[in-house]
């Protein structure tokens, strides 16, 4: 007990330097009383431009320029295949809208988090928390930063593949690049996300000129006859826009940082309204750009659909390609460590996690231990031979809980009629998604019958053999466990609980 009220007081002294100036703000009285005046919380620093690149930048990962093939398969022929497109990105509108009744409405951050816990209670927001922060989200960062490190040591071994290692060790070196960004700035992370969103906008726009220049000399052979291919079932059709709606990931990601959003009941909805449609846009005229140079079979079989439209079009400027996709996957990265950061830093606060992920740094005012915890696991997940496998069977998991968001959506409607809603959708439009995300989840299930569902469903629930003990009982050894752990950690990154503002 003595030693741990030493620590308690060297941690006192350290935050009185903090704020006395030692953190860079001794010598200007005028920067002092500026910092001093900011609470000791996340601050409003995200702007609607900033919120627009997150949702574009997060959405738009390497999957457009790489193997956009999964459409085109199970859809059979051009014409099917970028009317599932669009329809794909009507309805991640749709999904997009439901989030951001329930975005206004409970203005918290944490996404489906805060919204699973206000209509079905803390067990159900605990499964959700176990399963995002821990598998989700991490390895999903893993898989993007593989991609980058994968294009960007690629023209180094011109003859080969990359050794793994180097792959392995280049991704692990971006996450720990990418958490140390978002570690020291909200800004610094803000302005990092909308510059590498302009470049992979860039590619967008050059592959998307070229295609226009290729229709107006009258290439349109491979959409002559856009409707005319093998005889579409309803199971194709149904596994093409499952195909389609994960190209569209990321229409949530707003949801995570509305307590960092200026003006969130106006900057929610216009981020949404003007982000998705563009990035449904941009795939539809991606993919026109495509058939312009590549018949359909050419598409299926390319390792890489971009850089073969960039050794096709571009040459010799055909190395832009790989480099802007590196850009694309570097951004991806950034806007899924930000927004994934924010969750373990809700579900800490909230008793889910450790108390130390609700901490924020005293000096840069950002979640630095979640940031942290989330580019841990993700390093991990780096090591596996096959992550893919991973996230392929983990990935009904998540639109599990979307469709229970939107059906919490459905209850409150009953259950909490008292709180303001801003926004308020057509209630036909939650019961829509809801069916369309049971399907989502039923799809590949369906599809692919595997053990390996079964062990991911386990997993799931296994989270309520940590809940009961840990949050609910709150068992009294494992609060005297992590007290001093808590405590030194503090003193080591320099973290305090947020302040509690009206």
């Amino acid at each position: 007990m003595h030693q741990e009220n030493k620590v308690e007081e060297a941690f006192k002294e350290k935050r009185m330097e903090c704020q006395n100036g030692s953190a860079g703000l001794n010598g200007d009285p005028t920067m002092m009383d500026k910092r001093l005046g900011k609470a000791t919380v996340l601050q409003k620093e995200v702007g609607l431009l900033s919120a627009i690149c997150l949702i574009v930048g997060t959405m738009i990962g390497s999957g457009i320029f790489i193997s956009p093939k999964g459409v085109l398969l199970n859809s059979g022929a051009v014409g099917p295949c970028l009317l599932i497109w669009t329809a794909c990105g009507v309805l991640a509108m749709l999904g997009a809208l439901c989030y951001t009744e329930l975005g206004t409405m409970i203005p918290s951050s944490g996404g489906e988090h805060s919204y699973l816990m206000e209509a079905f209670g803390s067990p159900v927001a605990y499964l959700y928390s176990w399963t995002s922060v821990m598998v989700s989200k991490p390895s999903g960062m893993a898989i993007i930063t593989l991609s980058f490190a994968e294009y960007a040591s690629t023209p180094f071994y011109p003859e080969c593949s990359p050794p793994v290692i180097v792959t392995k060790c280049l991704a692990a070196a971006a996450i720990v690049f990418i958490v140390t960004i978002n570690c020291f700035s909200v800004k610094l992370a803000n302005y990092v996300q909308n510059i590498f969103t302009a470049a992979k906008l860039f590619l967008i726009v050059v592959i998307v000129g070229a295609g226009i220049v290729f229709l107006v000399e009258g290439k349109t052979e491979n959409l002559s006859n856009a409707f005319d291919g093998k005889s579409i079932s309803v199971g194709g059709i149904g596994l093409a826009f499952y195909s389609g709606l994960w190209a569209y990931d990321g229409w949530n990601q707003v949801n995570f940082i509305t307590e960092e959003l200026k003006n969130p009941f106006r900057n929610m909805p216009l981020a949404i309204l003007t982000g998705i449609p563009f990035v449904t846009l941009c795939y539809v005229m991606v993919n026109l750009a495509y058939f312009t140079v590549m018949t359909t079979n050419e598409l299926l079989m390319s390792p890489a659909v971009a850089l073969t439209f960039g050794d096709r079009v571009l040459y010799p400027m055909s190395w832009i390609v790989p480099l802007f996709v590196v850009f694309s996957t570097f951004g991806a990265a950034n806007g899924t460590c930000f927004t994934s950061g924010r969750l373990a830093y809700v579900c800490g606060r909230e008793g889910h996690m450790v108390e130390i992920l609700s901490f924020i740094s005293l000096k840069r005012l950002t979640p630095s231990p979640a940031l942290m915890f989330n580019g841990f696991l993700a390093i991990l997940y780096i090591i596996p031979a096959d992550i893919n496998t991973l996230i392929n069977y983990f990935s009904f998991a998540q639109w599990l809980f979307n469709g229970l968001t939107i059906l919490s959506l459905i209850v409150m409607r009953f259950t909490r009629k008292e709180l303001k809603r801003p926004v308020k959708v057509p209630i036909i439009i939650a019961v829509l998604m809801v069916l369309i995300s049971c399907f989502l989840v039923l799809a590949p299930i369906i599809d692919n019958p595997a053990i390996e569902f079964l062990y991911c469903a386990i997993f799931i629930l296994s989270g309520l053999l940590l809940y009961y003990p840990f949050v609910h009982l709150k068992v009294e050894w494992a609060c005297r466990l992590m007290r001093p752990i808590t405590t030194y950690l503090q003193l080591l990154m320099e973290v305090v609980p947020p302040e509690k503002c009206e």
